[in-house]
């Protein structure tokens, strides 16, 4: 009885959530059901005493731990966490207003003389994970070479807005937005670079978009399998598919067993998040109010902080809500990516963080892709620079042959 209570705390929350009950009158009836299953479950366990004194002990000591540990958990479930204030504008951000209801923060960087007639594009991966400063600083380097470099956070993740509903976030208004975008800077086609999620993105758009495409960088490419939630945190084989970040997942890191997730700093469960996760699979709407982006930002951070990495990572800003809904690609993706003539580049590094096969499968699922491999170096390095430049330009790059994954790679498989 113990042990059910929290169980059935938690399906009567779900359950009130279903038929559209206010946020705190949910939790307090998931509450109140786990309040008295955990009285009966102790009146269960501890024996009743002969004596008549011994009752009233028994009785008062009850009541003592069931008001400890109803007002605990009250307190953990309905106080919001600290939630980090909104990050602050970064030097040239700007914002669209697109006519598909988006508003999207961006940095434009432009040259003195454009002599590239189709701008460059950068789409951050995630779902949700953006860097709009070091990302915009790093890829407005190809101004340099005469290219206007747009950078932005894509809807519900940075500084973009969020949406009230996050049924309302996917792949679908992703690539509906990015058609905006290419309206909205005036260009008959883009060059796309592309990082982990934003290859799904890419991939989507070259086959929605086929003729709008000047040519793809994928780097680091999610599969084209449906994509769990933070898909850039484990590969498309791994625990994240189809579940909430904060889960239970066992991560090996260094032969031990870490398990993170729905779990507070000092490793103890934490109620709040239990409630979140149980509402996201119920109704994400309720799970917003309840709690809300910011709110979630802060703990998907402390999650990324607790995972262990295969490499190094540079410091993102996370997006809530988008990150936690899947971005189901659709079954007829593979076949229409078989049709696209736009040249695609594929990059694979040492330390990578998503899988070898995923990479394999763009190369042949695309005819015109072209598999790189950074023996040394980072997505963020002048090695990598140095690629985007001479396949932007036509010139050509050093290609990888291979079907498996070269000695020293660090990656998953």
């Amino acid at each position: 009885m113990l042990a059910l209570s929290p169980v059935l705390g938690l399906a009567t929350l779900a359950g009130m959530a279903m038929v559209g009950v206010e946020p705190t009158a949910f939790a307090v009836t998931g509450l109140a059901v786990f309040a008295s299953m955990f009285f009966l479950g102790l009146l269960l366990c501890v024996p009743r005493p002969r004596v008549a004194w011994g009752r009233w002990l028994r009785a008062m000591v009850i009541l003592g731990v069931e008001a400890t540990v109803v007002w605990h958990a009250s307190v953990a479930t309905l106080r919001p966490a600290p939630s980090p204030a909104p990050p602050a504008p970064v030097a040239g951000q700007r914002e669209w207003r697109l006519p598909t209801g988006s508003e999207l923060a961006y940095v434009r960087l432009a040259p003195k003389r454009v002599t590239r007639p189709d701008p460059v594009v950068f789409l951050h991966g995630g779902p949700g994970v953006a860097d709009l400063a070091a990302s915009s600083a790093f890829f407005g380097k190809l101004a340099a070479n005469g290219y206007q470099v747009y950078v932005y956070d894509q809807l519900g993740a940075g500084r973009s807005a969020r949406l009230r509903d996050p049924r309302g976030y996917g792949l679908t208004r992703d690539v509906a937005d990015l058609e905006a975008i290419r309206h909205a800077v005036g260009a008959r086609r883009l060059n796309l670079i592309a990082q982990d999620y934003g290859a799904q993105l890419a991939a989507a758009y070259l086959a929605a978009h086929p003729d709008r495409v000047a040519r793809a960088v994928l780097s680091s490419p999610a599969g084209l399998s449906p994509a769990g939630p933070w898909s850039s945190q484990a590969s498309p084989a791994g625990p994240s598919q189809g579940a909430p970040a904060w889960e239970p997942q066992e991560r090996e890191a260094d032969g031990k067993v870490d398990v993170v997730a729905m779990f507070g700093r000092d490793g103890t469960p934490d109620p709040r998040l239990l409630a979140v996760s149980t509402l996201l699979r119920v109704d994400p709407r309720a799970a917003h109010a309840f709690a809300g982006d910011r709110e979630l930002d802060a703990y998907l951070d402390l999650v990324r902080q607790a995972a262990p990495r295969p490499c190094p990572a540079a410091a993102t800003g996370s997006g809530g809500y988008v990150g936690l809904t899947g971005r189901p690609a659709p079954g007829s993706l593979r076949l229409s990516l078989a049709k696209v003539t736009a040249p695609v580049l594929i990059v694979k590094s040492q330390c990578d963080e998503q899988s070898w096969a995923s990479a394999m499968d763009f190369r042949r699922s695309l005819p015109s892709a072209t598999l790189a491999y950074l023996d040394r170096g980072t997505y963020r390095s002048e090695a990598y620079l140095g690629l985007l430049r001479a396949f932007l330009s036509g010139r050509p790059v050093p290609a990888y042959e291979g079907q498996g994954e070269p000695s020293g790679y660090r990656g998953p498989a």
